[in-house]
């Protein structure tokens, strides 16, 4: 109930106030049945913005971080990602990855539609990584099509380390949804997971004209991290393609 609260009273009305979402392509977003919307993810932001403008309800696996904070402020953000229907997922340890699968079978088996962000974290300069396979592995398992989206220009309004988001227009745009039945029963095949997971982050990469990495986020913002460590930090980000 408070979701609905939220979206059509609350934060809603706010967000197509202050950011004018152009949409693009919302007709591919199935009016009904368990589907998945893969989107890249550029800006804290994107947790509000997609859910804002979709008719039907999306329920996201948020980071296990934003459900623990400390003090009143940690208490607040958890109290809001519940609210919201938002699914805390632990990212630590071996058994991470399999946990979020679970969780995100569990939504598609109640017929409702997933937001994943197949980078596995924020891109933290804009640009579009390697995405990882839990996508491609909960897609073939619950044999459900697959909605690329892709968030254009919420890395301007609000960058790593912006708190206050900046007032500017932003485009949210939804590609024709992609069918992996032909890879039935292929869940556990690497070549076929990475195949399709490929295919996934091709049309997202299409739909945002991001340049392309092929390695995974994390692993490149780890490098970073130690590199700023060791010869501190820079604030150029390269820019982005559109």
């Amino acid at each position: 109930m408070f979701y609905y609260v939220l979206k059509y009273a609350i934060i809603g009305p706010l967000l197509r106030l202050f950011f004018r979402p152009r949409i693009e392509g919302p007709e591919n977003i199935p009016e009904h049945g368990a589907a998945i919307v893969a989107g890249n993810h550029l800006s804290f932001s994107d947790h509000f913005l997609m859910p804002a403008i979709l008719k039907r309800r999306i329920t996201f696996l948020a980071k296990a971080e934003y459900f623990t904070g400390p003090g009143v402020k940690g208490r607040l953000t958890a109290a809001f990602f519940h609210s919201i229907g938002q699914i805390p997922v632990d990212r630590s340890g071996k058994d991470a990855g399999q946990a979020a699968i679970r969780e995100g079978l569990g939504v598609l088996g109640r017929g409702e539609l997933l937001g994943i962000y197949p980078e596995g974290t924020r891109s933290h300069d804009g640009r579009l990584y390697k995405g990882k396979v839990g996508v491609a592995v909960m897609a073939i398992r619950a044999q459900v099509p697959v909605v690329p989206c892709a968030m254009v220009g919420t890395f301007e309004i609000q960058p790593p380390g912006q708190v206050v988001p900046r007032i500017k227009r932003v485009t949210i745009r939804f590609g024709e949804p992609l069918d992996f039945s032909r890879y039935a029963g292929l869940e556990n095949q690497k070549a076929a997971i990475r195949a399709v997971t490929d295919e996934i982050m091709y049309a997202i990469l299409t739909l945002s004209g991001q340049e392309y990495v092929d390695e995974y986020a994390a692993k490149v913002k780890a490098a970073q991290a130690e590199q700023t460590r060791q010869t501190g930090p820079s604030k150029k980000f390269p820019k982005l393609r559109r």
